[in-house]
Formats: C-alpha cells, structure tokens, sequence
C-alpha cells in the first residue's frame, strides 16, 4: 500500500503548468479564486497541511506557526524573499522552511534598468502626453531628461541582482559604484568595473542614481530614512525594485513634494498594496505594480523550485534550498 501524499495548500493561484503539477504530485488544494487569504484563512490552513506554499502577501509571523497543526512539517515559499515569514519561530518548532533563490534575478535587474532608463529620460510622462493627446511638435527645451552615459550609479546590495544590474548599467556605460556589508570578490569587482563604499551616507551623498537591491531586514527598515533622502544631491535619482520598507515613504513622498530629489522609480511600497497618496501624480515618478519577477519564465521557475524543494523533502532529503535563521 502506497503512503498518502502529502497535503499541499497554495495560499494564491500559480502559473497553470506548476498548479497542474502540484496535483500530479501531491494531493494539492489550490486557491482557485485567487483572493488573497485573510488571517482566519491561514489560520486553518496550517491546521491542515503537510506543507504550506504562501506568497510575500502572506503574514507567515510566530503566532500563526504556533496555531498549526501538529502535521504542518514544511513551508515552501513562492518566492525569493522570506522576510513575511518568521523563520525563527518556524526553525524552533521543527518546521523546514524554503525559498526559490536565483530564479528573478535577471528579470529584476531589467525591470530595475528599465526604470533607470525610464525616470532618466522622462519615457511614462513623454508616453502620458501623446496618448493624451498634447504633443505639439518638437521643441528644443522641452521634456528634457538626463543621459546615462558616464553617470555614477550607486547600488545598495551587490548580491545577484544588484551584480547583474551592473553589468546592464556598465552597458550603458554608467560607472558603477555600490555598498555592502563587505566588498564583493576582486575578480567581480574587476569585472564589473565597481567601486565599493563602505561608507554609504558618503556614497549617497555623490551618486546620480540609487538603485537598492538589498534584503528586508531589521537592520534594513527604513535604510533611506529622513536623514539619509537628505544626503541626496537635487539631480539624483532613486529606484527601488527590492522591498518598500527600505525607504520611509512618507519623506520620500515629502522630498519629492519639495523637488529635492529629481526622480523616483518604485516597483515596491512600504504599505503594499497601498501608496502613500504623496507620490501619486507627481511629475518624474514612476510608480509600478510590484512587476519585478512578472515574467513567464521567471514565474515558471519559481514554481518548479517549489516543487523541487517539496519533492526533495518528501523524500526525506534535505530541500536544495532550505533557509536557516543564520543565512539571513
């Protein structure tokens, strides 16, 4: 007699072929109406899985994984970040926990380009007029945006995505700078052309554009606090593609208002889904629906690593990538 498979719930919908998978696989529960699951929602959930599959828009916190079943073995995150789950609390009740590294790197580092290039040379507002239907004609003074040729680029986070970001910014030929915990290896700093600050108020201070691509973390709530916007020089730019409590978005909102910041690219928010009303309909702000890792392809990957690490698990080996409080 064969063992019963294990009981998987996706709190969201995931791409057709991963979902059609899940229930090949595994007896697999599926959030077919898509709509984000509340707290009495999770609540059950975790009373009745081997292995829960939750999104960045689940509060996976202590209290929740100390209400689950004595079942509840694995959580399998759709995504790369972990910072909605408390991986702590999950490790001390003996819960595996896994994320799907790697898989949106390249598809971030575009989207973060993108809006380098966007905000930069002015691309949605150029695109707003047209469809409005304002384009007069060509004039010499009008609309005008910034090169990136020879700009200094400020990276905060040299880890896979803010690396591949430097090569498409060396591209352009940007000069790259960053600042991380520690420098990156001699030979990628070669690579790449980069300058490393440890310093990252004095980086701050003397860069064109930021671009963060660092983790969530205690110490990284709110890193662009008030203080630091300040340091900004009144032509820089700011892009965000990783996480929206890096940035106080209230005085980001406030410099913006001011102009004492040129321009600002976001694909995250500090109160996802919601933004503060102070960036909405400001000239040079490009505002998108957190896109960084909408690709076909890259939503594919996730959820065959989702899969990989429960299968892997299931077998009674150790998932390929399995998180553990002293990675993060």
């Amino acid at each position: 007699m064969s063992a019963p498979r294990l009981k998987v719930v996706l709190t969201r919908r995931l791409p057709d072929a991963v979902e059609t998978r899940m229930r090949e696989l595994f007896d697999a529960e599926l959030n077919l109406t898509d709509t984000p699951m509340d707290r009495a929602a999770l609540e059950a959930a975790v009373r009745r899985a081997d292995v829960l599959v939750p999104t960045i828009t689940d509060a996976i916190d202590a209290a929740l994984i100390a209400a689950a079943g004595d079942q509840l073995r694995m959580i399998a995150n759709f995504g790369a970040g972990v910072d909605h789950i408390d991986v702590d609390a999950a490790v001390g009740r003996g819960l595996i926990v896994t994320n799907t590294p790697g898989v949106l790197t390249e598809d971030t580092a575009d989207l973060a380009m993108g809006l380098i290039l966007a905000v930069s040379r002015r691309i949605v507002e150029g695109a707003q007029v047209v469809a409005e239907g304002r384009f007069e004609g060509w004039n010499p003074t009008w609309m005008m945006g910034r090169k990136l040729w020879g700009k200094r680029l400020g990276i905060v986070g040299m880890g896979r995505i803010g690396q591949a970001l430097a090569r498409r910014a060396r591209a352009f030929g940007m000069q790259v700078h960053y600042h991380n915990r520690k420098p990156v290896p001699d030979m990628i700093a070669e690579e790449l052309g980069a300058t490393w600050w440890d310093d990252l108020d004095q980086m701050l201070a003397r860069m064109d554009m930021i671009s963060l691509n660092c983790p969530a973390t205690r110490e990284t709530h709110h890193l662009l606090s008030a203080e630091r916007l300040a340091r900004l020089q009144p032509h820089a730019l700011l892009i965000n593609t990783a996480r929206g409590e890096l940035i106080d978005e209230a005085a980001l909102a406030d410099a913006v208002a001011r102009r004492a910041i040129a321009g600002v690219g976001l694909d995250v928010y500090e109160h996802e889904p919601a933004v503060h009303p102070g960036l909405l309909g400001q000239a040079n702000v490009v505002l998108l629906p957190h896109l960084g890792s909408a690709t076909i392809e890259a939503r594919q990957d996730m959820g065959d690593r989702v899969i990989a690490n429960i299968q892997t698990f299931a077998n009674g080996h150790r998932p390929p990538d399995r998180v553990i409080p002293a990675m993060l």
